[in-house]
Protein backbone atom coordinates (compact mmCIF):
# COMPACT_ATOMS: atom_id res chain seq x y z
CA UNK A 1 0.00 0.00 0.00
CA UNK A 2 1.30 3.47 -0.83
CA UNK A 3 1.72 6.14 1.77
CA UNK A 4 -1.07 8.67 2.17
CA UNK A 5 0.00 12.26 1.54
CA UNK A 6 -0.59 14.86 4.22
CA UNK A 7 -2.56 18.01 3.43
CA UNK A 8 0.66 20.04 3.40
CA UNK A 9 2.31 17.64 0.94
CA UNK A 10 -0.75 17.84 -1.30
CA UNK A 11 -0.69 21.65 -1.10
CA UNK A 12 3.02 21.75 -1.96
CA UNK A 13 2.45 19.69 -5.09
CA UNK A 14 -0.55 21.83 -6.03
CA UNK A 15 1.46 25.04 -5.63
CA UNK A 16 4.08 23.67 -8.01
CA UNK A 17 1.42 22.92 -10.60
CA UNK A 18 0.11 26.48 -10.25
CA UNK A 19 3.59 28.04 -10.46
CA UNK A 20 4.30 26.24 -13.75
CA UNK A 21 0.96 26.89 -15.43
CA UNK A 22 1.57 27.79 -19.10
CA UNK A 23 0.56 31.27 -20.32
CA UNK A 24 -3.17 31.61 -20.84
CA UNK A 25 -3.91 28.28 -19.12
CA UNK A 26 -3.99 29.29 -15.46
CA UNK A 27 -7.72 28.66 -15.09
CA UNK A 28 -7.44 25.16 -16.58
CA UNK A 29 -4.56 24.27 -14.25
CA UNK A 30 -6.41 25.74 -11.26
CA UNK A 31 -9.57 23.77 -12.03
CA UNK A 32 -7.53 20.56 -12.37
CA UNK A 33 -5.74 21.23 -9.08
CA UNK A 34 -9.03 21.93 -7.37
CA UNK A 35 -10.43 18.64 -8.67
CA UNK A 36 -7.34 16.70 -7.57
CA UNK A 37 -7.36 18.15 -4.07
CA UNK A 38 -11.13 17.88 -3.71
CA UNK A 39 -10.91 20.22 -0.72
CA UNK A 40 -11.82 23.88 -1.26
CA UNK A 41 -10.83 24.75 2.29
CA UNK A 42 -7.32 23.45 1.61
CA UNK A 43 -7.18 25.41 -1.64
CA UNK A 44 -8.10 28.65 0.11
CA UNK A 45 -5.82 28.00 3.06
CA UNK A 46 -2.67 26.67 1.43
CA UNK A 47 -2.77 27.20 -2.35
CA UNK A 48 -4.18 30.71 -2.79
CA UNK A 49 -0.76 32.24 -2.03
CA UNK A 50 0.53 30.61 -5.20
CA UNK A 51 -1.98 32.63 -7.25
CA UNK A 52 -0.35 35.90 -6.14
CA UNK A 53 3.16 34.56 -6.74
CA UNK A 54 2.19 33.44 -10.24
CA UNK A 55 0.61 36.78 -11.16
CA UNK A 56 3.60 38.77 -9.92
CA UNK A 57 6.06 36.51 -11.71
CA UNK A 58 4.12 36.65 -14.99
CA UNK A 59 3.60 40.45 -14.86
CA UNK A 60 -0.15 39.97 -15.29
CA UNK A 61 -1.79 43.11 -16.77
CA UNK A 62 -4.94 44.55 -15.22
CA UNK A 63 -7.34 47.34 -16.15
CA UNK A 64 -7.34 50.35 -13.84
CA UNK A 65 -9.79 53.20 -13.75
CA UNK A 66 -9.06 56.43 -15.56
CA UNK A 67 -6.68 55.27 -18.30
CA UNK A 68 -6.60 53.06 -21.37
CA UNK A 69 -3.19 51.55 -20.52
CA UNK A 70 -3.07 48.52 -18.25
CA UNK A 71 -0.98 48.24 -15.09
CA UNK A 72 1.28 45.23 -14.56
CA UNK A 73 1.21 43.24 -11.33
CA UNK A 74 4.83 42.88 -10.11
CA UNK A 75 6.89 42.61 -6.94
CA UNK A 76 7.99 46.22 -7.43
CA UNK A 77 4.53 47.79 -7.07
CA UNK A 78 3.26 45.38 -4.41
CA UNK A 79 2.10 47.26 -1.29
CA UNK A 80 1.31 43.98 0.58
CA UNK A 81 -2.11 42.88 1.89
CA UNK A 82 -3.28 42.35 -1.67
CA UNK A 83 -2.81 45.99 -2.71
CA UNK A 84 -0.76 47.31 -5.62
CA UNK A 85 -0.20 50.77 -7.05
CA UNK A 86 -0.21 52.18 -10.54
CA UNK A 87 2.41 54.96 -10.87
CA UNK A 88 0.84 56.15 -14.12
CA UNK A 89 -2.41 57.20 -12.43
CA UNK A 90 -1.02 57.68 -8.91
CA UNK A 91 -3.54 55.36 -7.33
CA UNK A 92 -3.45 52.09 -5.43
CA UNK A 93 -5.97 49.28 -5.64
CA UNK A 94 -7.00 45.95 -4.21
CA UNK A 95 -6.24 43.12 -6.63
CA UNK A 96 -8.17 39.86 -6.78
CA UNK A 97 -5.54 37.32 -7.86
CA UNK A 98 -8.07 34.72 -8.96
CA UNK A 99 -10.47 36.97 -10.89
CA UNK A 100 -7.63 39.36 -11.84
CA UNK A 101 -9.68 42.46 -11.17
CA UNK A 102 -8.76 45.76 -9.49
CA UNK A 103 -11.06 47.50 -6.98
CA UNK A 104 -11.08 49.73 -3.90
CA UNK A 105 -9.03 52.53 -5.44
CA UNK A 106 -7.14 55.03 -3.28
CA UNK A 107 -4.80 57.95 -4.08
CA UNK A 108 -1.11 57.04 -4.00
CA UNK A 109 1.75 59.52 -3.61
CA UNK A 110 4.64 59.16 -6.05
CA UNK A 111 8.32 59.54 -5.19
CA UNK A 112 8.88 63.16 -6.20
CA UNK A 113 12.65 62.92 -6.66
CA UNK A 114 12.47 60.12 -9.22
CA UNK A 115 9.15 61.08 -10.81
CA UNK A 116 10.53 63.33 -13.64
CA UNK A 117 12.82 60.48 -14.76
CA UNK A 118 10.16 57.82 -14.26
CA UNK A 119 7.36 59.61 -16.13
CA UNK A 120 9.61 60.49 -19.08
CA UNK A 121 10.84 56.89 -19.29
CA UNK A 122 7.24 55.68 -19.06
CA UNK A 123 6.16 57.94 -21.93
CA UNK A 124 8.90 56.69 -24.24
CA UNK A 125 8.36 53.06 -23.25
CA UNK A 126 4.60 53.30 -23.80
CA UNK A 127 5.18 54.52 -27.36
CA UNK A 128 7.61 51.65 -27.92
CA UNK A 129 5.06 49.11 -26.66
CA UNK A 130 2.32 50.50 -28.90
CA UNK A 131 4.66 50.29 -31.88
CA UNK A 132 5.95 46.78 -31.22
CA UNK A 133 3.28 44.77 -29.43
CA UNK A 134 -0.35 44.19 -30.39
CA UNK A 135 -1.25 43.02 -26.89
CA UNK A 136 1.51 44.69 -24.86
CA UNK A 137 1.61 46.66 -21.62
CA UNK A 138 4.28 48.26 -19.47
CA UNK A 139 4.75 49.72 -16.00
CA UNK A 140 7.67 51.88 -14.83
CA UNK A 141 8.43 52.12 -11.11
CA UNK A 142 10.55 54.90 -9.63
CA UNK A 143 12.11 55.37 -6.22
CA UNK A 144 14.90 57.19 -4.43
CA UNK A 145 17.15 56.82 -1.40
CA UNK A 146 19.08 59.97 -0.48
CA UNK A 147 20.71 61.04 -3.77
CA UNK A 148 20.21 57.69 -5.56
CA UNK A 149 17.38 57.30 -8.05
CA UNK A 150 16.20 53.84 -9.09
CA UNK A 151 14.03 52.97 -12.08
CA UNK A 152 12.53 49.59 -12.96
CA UNK A 153 10.53 48.98 -16.15
CA UNK A 154 8.39 45.92 -16.82
CA UNK A 155 7.11 44.79 -20.22
CA UNK A 156 4.51 42.10 -20.87
CA UNK A 157 2.95 40.92 -24.10
CA UNK A 158 0.96 37.79 -24.80
CA UNK A 159 -1.05 36.02 -27.44
CA UNK A 160 -3.39 33.18 -26.59
CA UNK A 161 -4.56 30.90 -29.40
CA UNK A 162 -6.12 27.87 -27.66
CA UNK A 163 -8.20 27.04 -30.76
CA UNK A 164 -4.91 26.64 -32.63
CA UNK A 165 -3.35 24.76 -29.70
CA UNK A 166 -0.78 27.31 -28.58
CA UNK A 167 -0.34 30.17 -26.09
CA UNK A 168 2.63 32.42 -25.43
CA UNK A 169 3.93 35.26 -23.27
CA UNK A 170 6.89 37.66 -23.59
CA UNK A 171 8.26 39.45 -20.51
CA UNK A 172 11.19 41.68 -19.75
CA UNK A 173 12.47 43.76 -16.86
CA UNK A 174 14.92 46.68 -17.11
CA UNK A 175 16.60 48.33 -14.10
CA UNK A 176 19.06 51.13 -13.41
CA UNK A 177 20.24 53.22 -10.47
CA UNK A 178 22.22 56.46 -10.48
CA UNK A 179 23.04 59.51 -8.39
CA UNK A 180 22.93 63.20 -9.22
CA UNK A 181 25.94 64.27 -11.23
CA UNK A 182 26.69 60.75 -12.45
CA UNK A 183 27.49 60.63 -16.18
CA UNK A 184 26.92 56.95 -16.86
CA UNK A 185 25.37 53.91 -15.22
CA UNK A 186 24.64 50.24 -15.78
CA UNK A 187 21.35 49.12 -17.31
CA UNK A 188 20.44 45.49 -16.56
CA UNK A 189 17.71 43.56 -18.31
CA UNK A 190 16.11 40.14 -18.21
CA UNK A 191 14.07 38.89 -21.17
CA UNK A 192 11.82 35.84 -20.87
CA UNK A 193 9.79 33.99 -23.49
CA UNK A 194 7.39 31.12 -22.81
CA UNK A 195 5.30 29.31 -25.41
CA UNK A 196 3.14 26.20 -25.02
CA UNK A 197 2.14 24.10 -28.04
CA UNK A 198 -0.26 21.26 -27.34
CA UNK A 199 -1.70 19.85 -30.56
CA UNK A 200 -1.32 16.06 -30.34
CA UNK A 201 1.46 16.57 -27.82
CA UNK A 202 2.83 18.84 -25.13
CA UNK A 203 5.84 21.03 -25.98
CA UNK A 204 6.98 24.13 -24.11
CA UNK A 205 9.61 26.74 -24.89
CA UNK A 206 10.92 28.42 -21.75
CA UNK A 207 13.82 30.73 -22.52
CA UNK A 208 15.53 33.75 -20.93
CA UNK A 209 18.47 36.07 -21.46
CA UNK A 210 20.31 38.50 -19.17
CA UNK A 211 21.39 41.87 -20.59
CA UNK A 212 23.95 44.32 -19.18
CA UNK A 213 24.75 47.61 -20.92
CA UNK A 214 26.38 50.90 -19.94
CA UNK A 215 24.37 54.00 -20.79
CA UNK A 216 25.27 57.70 -20.80
CA UNK A 217 23.21 59.85 -18.46
CA UNK A 218 22.05 63.21 -19.77
CA UNK A 219 18.66 64.86 -19.36
CA UNK A 220 15.51 62.82 -18.72
CA UNK A 221 14.34 62.67 -22.35
CA UNK A 222 17.71 61.86 -23.91
CA UNK A 223 18.40 59.18 -21.32
CA UNK A 224 14.96 57.61 -21.80
CA UNK A 225 15.45 57.46 -25.57
CA UNK A 226 18.85 55.80 -25.09
CA UNK A 227 17.30 53.17 -22.82
CA UNK A 228 14.59 52.46 -25.41
CA UNK A 229 17.27 52.09 -28.09
CA UNK A 230 19.01 49.42 -26.02
CA UNK A 231 15.74 47.64 -25.22
CA UNK A 232 14.79 47.58 -28.90
CA UNK A 233 18.21 46.30 -29.94
CA UNK A 234 18.32 43.66 -27.20
CA UNK A 235 14.83 42.33 -27.84
CA UNK A 236 15.46 42.19 -31.60
CA UNK A 237 18.73 40.27 -31.09
CA UNK A 238 17.12 37.86 -28.67
CA UNK A 239 14.16 37.18 -30.96
CA UNK A 240 16.50 36.57 -33.90
CA UNK A 241 18.67 34.21 -31.81
CA UNK A 242 15.62 32.19 -30.72
CA UNK A 243 14.43 31.91 -34.33
CA UNK A 244 17.88 30.82 -35.55
CA UNK A 245 18.24 28.30 -32.74
CA UNK A 246 14.95 26.63 -33.57
CA UNK A 247 15.82 26.53 -37.24
CA UNK A 248 18.98 24.64 -36.35
CA UNK A 249 17.00 22.32 -34.09
CA UNK A 250 14.49 21.69 -36.85
CA UNK A 251 17.27 20.87 -39.32
CA UNK A 252 19.36 18.68 -37.02
CA UNK A 253 18.26 17.98 -33.44
CA UNK A 254 14.64 17.03 -34.16
CA UNK A 255 15.68 14.90 -37.13
CA UNK A 256 18.12 13.04 -34.91
CA UNK A 257 15.23 12.13 -32.62
CA UNK A 258 13.26 10.51 -35.43
CA UNK A 259 13.76 6.93 -36.61
CA UNK A 260 15.49 7.11 -39.99
CA UNK A 261 14.14 3.72 -41.08
CA UNK A 262 11.35 1.46 -39.87
CA UNK A 263 12.19 -1.50 -37.64
CA UNK A 264 12.68 -3.67 -40.76
CA UNK A 265 15.59 -1.36 -41.74
CA UNK A 266 14.05 -1.07 -45.21
CA UNK A 267 12.28 1.87 -46.79
CA UNK A 268 8.69 1.36 -47.91
CA UNK A 269 8.17 1.29 -51.65
CA UNK A 270 4.90 3.19 -51.82
CA UNK A 271 4.32 2.12 -55.44
CA UNK A 272 4.05 -1.49 -54.18
CA UNK A 273 2.07 -0.75 -51.03
CA UNK A 274 -0.41 -3.58 -51.69
CA UNK A 275 2.43 -6.08 -51.36
CA UNK A 276 2.71 -5.23 -47.70
CA UNK A 277 0.44 -6.57 -45.01
CA UNK A 278 -0.75 -3.09 -44.11
CA UNK A 279 -1.57 -2.48 -47.74
CA UNK A 280 -3.64 -5.61 -47.89
CA UNK A 281 -5.50 -4.66 -44.77
CA UNK A 282 -6.25 -1.21 -46.16
CA UNK A 283 -7.34 -2.66 -49.47
CA UNK A 284 -9.75 -5.10 -47.83
CA UNK A 285 -11.10 -2.54 -45.34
Amino acid sequence: MGETLTDEEKATIARRFIAHAPPGEFNEVFNDVRTLLNDDALVRRSVSKAFAEYNRDQYIPTKVQGVEEECLITDANDLSDGRFYDPRTRQSFKFDHLRREASEYQPHTSDEQSEPWRSTFEKELTEYIKERYTYGACTVIGGSDADTITLAAFIESHKFEPKNFWNGRWRSKWSLAFTKGQTECELTGLIKAQVHYFEDGNVQLVSSKDITETIQLQDETTTAKEIIRIIRQSEDSYQQAVNENYQVMSDSTFKALRRQLPITKAKIDWTKITAYKIGSELKNA
